[in-house]
C-alpha cells in the first residue's frame, strides 16, 4: 500500500505544505525605503540619474554601480536630498578627499550646501543647522571612530572599493561594525567587482542584504581542500546575477535603462604595452644553489618589488622615448612607488605631482590646476588621484611607468580621462619589464573579467528593469513539484531523480531494512539548482525545517527495530559571522541527533571517523602552525566526521528485538572424539551447527570461518584491538623512503606499539628535518586502534574515484565506500533493501549490490543521477563478466 502524505511539517505551530515551504526560498527583497514622485526629483538631472535615486531611495539599501562619467555623485546627493526632506535629520556621504571639490560643485548644482567633518566635534559646530542637512567625510575619519554614526539615519560610500577586503582589512571590519543597522545605506562605485564575482558579496554585506557566508553557500562551489577557493555554480550563475540586480544597479549607459545615450558616447581606448628588457645577469639562484640564466617571472610580493627597483632606470628611459613624442601634449604619469616619483621628478622637474605627505590643501591645488588645463603633466599614484577625478577635459594621453596586480586602481586610473565628454580618443601606455610578462597576463585576465561582468549585467538590467519582479518568475520555474524526473533500476537496485521528499513519499510503509546516508551538511553546500535542494536554505533552522518534512517518511519506510546509519560532520563558522574575531565550530551532529529523536529515532551512539587535520586546514586556515605560534588560545583540533546511528523503535517492545532481525549465524563446531587434543588430531570429520554447552565444557571447538565468531564479535564491540611490534620505529628506518611507504610504516607502528606522544613528535620532527614532511596532507597521523573510532578509510576509494576517471564532475561531499560498506555489513540481511534519501553517486546502492542486498536511492541533482545509474549498470556489467572493479578494490587496499 502506498503512501500519500499531506507533507505537512511536523514540528511547526502551523503545518505548511512542502511546496509552499519551497516557494518561500525564492528570493525576495521588500522595499525598505520611501516612495518618491518622478516630479519631485531635482530637474537637473538626466532621465536615467533620476531613475536611479527613485530606485535607491525607495529601496533603502542599494549599490549604485554607475559607469565613469554618468554621475554617481550628482546621484548620490539626490538620494540624500530626497531622505532629508522626507526625514529630517542628518545625512552623510563618506568620499576620498580627491573628490571632495567634485562633490562641492555638484552639490551647489542641486541648491546644497554639505558641510565638510572630520569628527563629531565638528557637529558642534553647526548645531544650528536645518533638519535635513548633508555632511561629507572622509574614509579615515569613520574608520579611525571619529564620527558618531548614530547620529545619521542614511549614509552613502562613494567609490566603496574599502569593502572588498573583506574580514582582510581594518576599513572593512570597522565599517560593517559601525554603519550595522543604519536604517538607510548606500554604495556607488564604477568598479563593484573588477577581480572576482565574490567580491560583490562584501556590498551585499555591508548592506545588510545577504551575510557573506550565507552568499557563498548558496551561489558558489566550494573546494573542500584549498580555503577560500570558490567558483560560482554554472547552475547558479543566473540566479546570482538576477539576485544581484535586486539590490545593484549596473549601468553601463543610459540606454540599459531605456533611455537615450546622446552625449554618452565612449571615446575609443588606444592601449600600447611596452616591454623593456630585465637584467638578467641578476637571474639569481633556485633552491638548489644552481645558478639561473634567466630571471624567473615576477610573481611574488618580493620578485616584484626587486623587479621593479632594476628595471626602473629601463622604465624612465622608455617613459621619456614615448614623452618626445608630443613634448608639450597634457598627460598623466602613473606610478606606483615613491622611488618611481622621485626619478619621475629628476627626469620631468616640470612635473607637478601629488604624494601621501604632500599638505591636503597643496595636493587639491595641483590636481584641481592639472584638471583646468593650467598644468601640462601630473605625476600621481592611482591610490591618491585615480578616483573620482576628471581630467578629461584638458587631458586624453596616461602613461603606466609600472604595472601591478590591483585591478581596480588600474581601470580607475584608466577611467580618469577614458569618460564621456572627452572630446579625443585616449591612449594609454603600459610600461613593464621583460620578467612581469605574468602580471601583465593576469592583469589582462581582470581586465577581461570586469567587461564580462558588466556586459552580463547589463544584459540583466535591460531585460528585467531595476528590481526583482520580472525575475522572480524565472526563478520560480526551478520549483520541482513531481516526486521524480526520471526512474532507473537494475536486477537488484532502483534509484530515481527527483526531490527526496517527493520520493520518499510513494515508497511502501516498512519496506526498507537499512538506512545509509550522508545528509546535506546543513547550508555549507547546494547540490543543485533547484529550490528543493536541502542546501538551498538561509541557516540551520531553515534546513532543519525543510529536514522535518523528510524524516518522518524515513521512518515510516523503515522496518520496524531497523537502523538509520547517518553520516555528518561539524562545520566550522567564519570569525566574520560569529562577531567574535575567532573561529567557532557549529556542532552541527548533535543538532542531527536531536533532530532524529525528534521524530522518533532512537539514538544509539555514533562512530567516530579521524580526518586529516593538515588537509582540513587548507581547506580552511583554522589550524595554521603559524597562527598556532602566535597565539595557542585561539586554536581548535581537527574536526572528525560521524556515523550516528539511530533505529526505529520495533513493534513489539517486551524484548526490543527487530520485527525482522539482522541475525548472524554462529560458527560451526567440531566435536572432540578423544580426550587428547593433539595439533587437530581426534577432531570430527563433520561439522555441527553451535552446540553451546559442548563449547563451554570443551567437547567442541568453533570450526574459523564457518559463522560469526566470539572473536569477530569481541572486536566489533570490544573497546580496543591492539597487536604487538617488536620495538619503536626510528627516523632513520624512514630515511629515503617514498611518502606511501612512510605512511603506511608509521600506520603499522602506531598499532603496533603502546602509543608514545613524545616520540611521535619527534618522529615528525626528523622527517621535517630530511624536508620530508608535506605540507600539505598529513604523512603521519594519530592512528586508532578502537573500533569507534575510524582512521583506516579510504578516502580514494569512493565513487569521485570513478567520477575522476572519466573526467565527469566529482560529488561536493563524497561519501568513501568503507564507511557504508561496514554499515551494510553489519546492520542489514543479504537481499534487504538498503535505502538513501540523498543518492549522490549513487554510493549506497552501488555497496548494497556489491553485498548481496538490493539498492535503492533518489538524487535532485540530475548530473549526479546519470553518473551514478552509469556506475551501477557498470557493476551490473562487471560482475557477470569479470573483475570490473579489481583496481579500485586495489586502490583500496593501497590507501
Amino acid at each position: 500500500m502506498r503512501h500519500a502524505p499531506a507533507l505537512k511539517a511536523s514540528t511547526a505551530a502551523q503545518p505548511i505544505d512542502y511546496l509552499d515551504f519551497i516557494r518561500s526560498k525564492i528570493i525576495t527583497l521588500p522595499p525598505l525605503g520611501l516612495p518618491v514622485a518622478a516630479n519631485d526629483v531635482h530637474p537637473i538631472l538626466k532621465d536615467h540619474q533620476a531613475a536611479l535615486v527613485r530606485w535607491a531611495v525607495e529601496g533603502g539599501r542599494r549599490a549604485i554601480f554607475a559607469a565613469f562619467g554618468l554621475g554617481k555623485s550628482l546621484i548620490q546627493l539626490e538620494i540624500m536630498r530626497q531622505l532629508g526632506q522626507q526625514m529630517g535629520g542628518r545625512q552623510l556621504i563618506v568620499v576620498p578627499l580627491t573628490v571632495l571639490v567634485e562633490f562641492k560643485r555638484d552639490a551647489a548644482l542641486l541648491g546644497m550646501e554639505p558641510v565638510f567633518i572630520r569628527s563629531t566635534a565638528d557637529l558642534a559646530l553647526h548645531a544650528d543647522q536645518p533638519a535635513g542637512r548633508l555632511y561629507l567625510t572622509n574614509y579615515e575619519s569613520v574608520r579611525d571612530g571619529k564620527i558618531d554614526l548614530t547620529l545619521f539615519n542614511a549614509a552613502s560610500l562613494d567609490e566603496a572599493s574599502c569593502l572588498r577586503g573583506f574580514g582582510g582589512t581594518k576599513t572593512f571590519r570597522e565599517f560593517m561594525r559601525l554603519f550595522d543597522g543604519m536604517q538607510y545605506k548606500f554604495v556607488a562605485t564604477a568598479t563593484p567587482s573588477p577581480n572576482d564575482y565574490i567580491e560583490l558579496l562584501a556590498y551585499a554585506a555591508f548592506l545588510e542584504i545577504m551575510d557573506v557566508g550565507q552568499a557563498k553557500t548558496r551561489f558558489f562551489k566550494r573546494n573542500s581542500e584549498k580555503a577560500d577557493e570558490l567558483t560560482i555554480h554554472p547552475h547558479k550563475e543566473d540566479e546570482f546575477w538576477l539576485w544581484v540586480n535586486s539590490w545593484a544597479a549596473f549601468v553601463q549607459r543610459p540606454s540599459d535603462l531605456g533611455f537615450s545615450d546622446e552625449g554618452y558616447e565612449l571615446p575609443d581606448l588606444d592601449v600600447r604595452w611596452h616591454e623593456v628588457a630585465s637584467d638578467h645577469s641578476a637571474a639569481g639562484e633556485d633552491k638548489g644553489g644552481q645558478g639561473l640564466l634567466l630571471k624567473k617571472d615576477a610573481i611574488g610580493i618580493v620578485d616584484a618589488s626587486r623587479e621593479k627597483r632594476e628595471s626602473l632606470d629601463g622604465r624612465i628611459a622608455k617613459m621619456m622615448e614615448l614623452r618626445a613624442e608630443d613634448p608639450t601634449a597634457h598627460r598623466i604619469l602613473w606610478h606606483d612607488l615613491e622611488r618611481e616619483r622621485e626619478a619621475i621628478e629628476r627626469a620631468i622637474p616640470s612635473v607637478a605631482s601629488i604624494y601621501g605627505s604632500l599638505d591636503l590643501d597643496a595636493r587639491e591645488k595641483r590636481i584641481i590646476a592639472f584638471s583646468d588645463g593650467e598644468v601640462q603633466e601630473l605625476a600621481a599614484k592611482p591610490v591618491l588621484a585615480g578616483s573620482g577625478c576628471n581630467f578629461q577635459r584638458h587631458c586624453h594621453w596616461a602613461i603606466f611607468l609600472g604595472i601591478g596586480f590591483k585591478f581596480n586602481d588600474f581601470i580607475q586610473a584608466i577611467h580618469r580621462i577614458q569618460r564621456f565628454l572627452q572630446q579625443h580618443q585616449v591612449r594609454i601606455d603600459l610600461i613593464y619589464s621583460e620578467a612581469e610578462r605574468a602580471v601583465r597576463r593576469v592583469l589582462e585576465g581582470k581586465w577581461a573579467r570586469h567587461k564580462l561582468m558588466v556586459a552580463r549585467m547589463s544584459e540583466i538590467i535591460r531585460t528585467y528593469g531595476l528590481g526583482l519582479t520580472g525575475a522572480r518568475e524565472v526563478l520560480a520555474r526551478s520549483v520541482t513539484s513531481k516526486p521524480a524526473f526520471e526512474c532507473a533500476e537494475g536486477p537488484d537496485w532502483k534509484v530515481w531523480e527527483g526531490d527526496t521528499v517527493l520520493q520518499t513519499a510513494q515508497m511502501a510503509s516498512d519496506s526498507v531494512g537499512l538506512i545509509v546516508t550522508s545528509v546535506p551538511f546543513g547550508t555549507q553546500y547546494e547540490y543543485s539548482p533547484s529550490y528543493n535542494d536541502f542546501g538551498h536554505t538561509d541557516d540551520s533552522d531553515h534546513f532543519f525545517a525543510q529536514m522535518d518534512y523528510l524524516s518522518p517518511e524515513l521512518l515510516r519506510v523503515l522496518q520496524p527495530g531497523r537502523r538509520l546509519a547517518v553520516h555528518v560532520k561539524d562545520r566550522v563558522v567564519p570569525s566574520g559571522m560569529t562577531g567574535l574575531g575567532f573561529r567557532t565550530i557549529e556542532p552541527f551532529h548533535a543538532r542531527c541527533i536531536d533532530h532524529y529523536r525528534r521524530h522518533g529515532f532512537a539514538y544509539l551512539g555514533m562512530v567516530t571517523i579521524v580526518t586529516d587535520v593538515v588537509r582540513e586546514n587548507a581547506g580552511t586556515y583554522r589550524l595554521g602552525w603559524t597562527e598556532q605560534c602566535k597565539d595557542a588560545s585561539g586554536m581548535g583540533v581537527g574536526l572528525p566526521e560521524y556515523l550516528l546511528l539511530f533505529r526505529k523503535p520495533p513493534t513489539d517492545r517486551s524484548n526490543g528485538y527487530a520485527d525482522v532481525p539482522v541475525a548472524k549465524g554462529k560458527p560451526l563446531v567440531e566435536f572432540i572424539r578423544d580426550d587428547d587434543l593433539i595439533e587437530g588430531e581426534g577432531l570430527s570429520d563433520v561439522l555441527e551447527p553451535w552446540d553451546d554447552k559442548a563449547v563451554r565444557e570443551l567437547r567442541a571447538r568453533p570450526a574459523p570461518g564457518t559463522g560469526y565468531s566470539r572473536a569477530r564479535w569481541q572486536t566489533d564491540a570490544a573497546g580496543y584491538w591492539r597487536s604487538n611490534g617488536n620495538r619503536t620505529l626510528l627516523p632513520e628506518d624512514l630515511a629515503g623512503l617514498p611518502w606511501d611507504s612512510v605512511y603506511q610504516r608509521v600506520r603499522a607502528w602506531s598499532w603496533a606499539t603502546v602509543y608514545d606522544h613524545e616520540g611521535h613528535v619527534a618522529l615528525m620532527e626528523a622527517a621535517e628535518a630530511r624536508w620530508a614532511l608535506p605540507t600539505d596532507f598529513a604523512l603521519m597521523p594519530v592512528q586508532s586502534w578502537h573500533p569507534d573510532v575510524w582512521t583506516d578509510v579510504a578516502r580514494m576509494y569512493g565513487a569521485n574515484t570513478m567520477q575522476s576517471a572519466k573526467g565527469r564532475e566529482q560529488h561536493l561531499c563524497p561519501l568513501p565506500f568503507d564507511i557504508v560498506d561496514r554499515a551494510i555489513r553489519n546492520w542489514s540481511n543479504p537481499g534487504e533493501l538498503v535505502y538513501d534519501p540523498f543518492g549522490g553517486l549513487m554510493t549506497v546502492p552501488l555497496r548494497a549490490v556489491k553485498h548481496g542486498r538490493r539498492g535503492a536511492a533518489s538524487e535532485l541533482n540530475p548530473d549526479y543521477f546519470r553518473d551514478g545509474v552509469s556506475l551501477l549498470r557498470e557493476q551490473d556489467a562487471g560482475r557477470a563478466t569479470g573483475d570490473l572493479f579489481s583496481l579500485l578494490a586495489d586502490m583500496g587496499e593501497a590507501a
